[in-house]
């Protein structure tokens, strides 16, 4: 070898010695996880999960840091700071992403579902995982649907026909849908933040709400709310979701194995979603501060007819044969 080549060589393995250190010197890729609810929901829990399985199998790769309970955003910034990419995974209600697509106010719709198995069937048909896709033109990726159980409402008063909520101060989320299918029942909605809602129903700034159990024992609404109305009116859901420039830029292996632990994840959370919310119900009970009363299949009935009027004025946006699909779902 010529002490040319032999200069060459030397110098070639000098970089590639040092392009290695100092990829192993790199520091790992963050995720920061931002949410709204306590660790002990089913969010709560699959945020854990996440984070202890990417730490388990992408060591010195990928950092998950979990912040829960509003810690780091509320839910007036999370999605623009997901955005800009100050963090990078979130799991927002879609009545939060309808700016983004119109598309996911479908779950929304009151009574649309007869059950949480319905509305899981509708989630993994074809145009359910096509909705997760809808919003990445405008920077944003579904990765995944949520389970968090059925939502049922509360109030200082028995709710049990449609006429019961008229006149109350339902809180709802910022949603066009849900604020109109309120005003269907003649009831007064009042737009409010999930960490604004114990102190709105302590002050009667509102006096009614909806959530699944696991919200509603975990931020002791039972606490300030007399009856429970087990109305399994909508589906209580969350929809995983990144930032698509930085899901995009992820090396091909991370991104691979990174889907392979949010399908497990997915799993779980939703096998453990409906356990979770009969403790958190058992645990009302228990209390002995609220009356959990039921609804019959006529009551059912008369709710869903009272709420078709706003379900009419949102068609044309959602798109009509993804009610139809949606409403199919409820047939095994």
């Amino acid at each position: 070898m010529s002490r040319l080549t032999f200069n060459r060589v030397t110098r070639l393995f000098a970089a590639s010695a040092l392009f290695c250190a100092l990829s192993a010197q790199a520091d790992p890729i963050l995720i920061k996880f931002s949410h709204i609810t306590a660790d002990t929901t089913p969010k709560g829990q699959g945020a854990l999960m996440f984070q202890k399985l990417v730490a388990e199998r992408l060591p010195g790769q990928v950092e998950v840091q979990v912040f829960s309970n509003s810690s780091l955003y509320g839910d007036g910034k999370e999605m623009e700071a997901l955005l800009m990419n100050e963090v990078q995974m979130l799991a927002p209600a879609p009545s939060k992403l309808e700016q983004y697509t119109k598309q996911l106010q479908l779950f929304d719709l009151m009574f649309l579902f007869d059950d949480v198995a319905a509305a899981q069937r509708f989630q993994q048909s074809d145009k359910g995982r096509a909705m997760l896709r809808s919003m990445e033109a405008k920077g944003i990726t579904g990765l995944a649907y949520w389970l968090n159980g059925m939502r049922h409402f509360t109030a200082n008063t028995p709710l049990r026909e449609p006429a019961n909520a008229r006149g109350l101060k339902f809180r709802v989320q910022p949603s066009d849908l849900q604020a109109a299918q309120y005003t269907a029942l003649r009831a007064v909605p009042r737009k409010m933040s999930f960490a604004e809602i114990y102190q709105g129903l302590q002050t009667g700034v509102v006096n009614a709400q909806d959530n699944p159990w696991s919200n509603i024992y975990s931020q002791k609404y039972h606490e300030v709310q007399k009856y429970m109305t087990e109305s399994s009116h909508a589906i209580g859901n969350y929809l995983l979701i990144t930032n698509t420039q930085f899901w995009n830029g992820l090396p091909a292996p991370v991104r691979s194995e990174l889907e392979n632990i949010i399908e497990e994840v997915t799993t779980e959370v939703n096998r453990q979603a409906e356990a979770l919310n009969e403790t958190a119900r058992q645990n009302i009970v228990a209390s002995g501060k609220s009356e959990i009363l039921q609804l019959t299949a006529e009551q059912r009935a008369a709710w869903r007819d009272a709420v078709r009027p706003a379900w009419a004025k949102f068609e044309a946006e959602i798109g009509a044969e993804l009610i139809q699909a949606a409403q199919a779902s409820n047939q095994r």
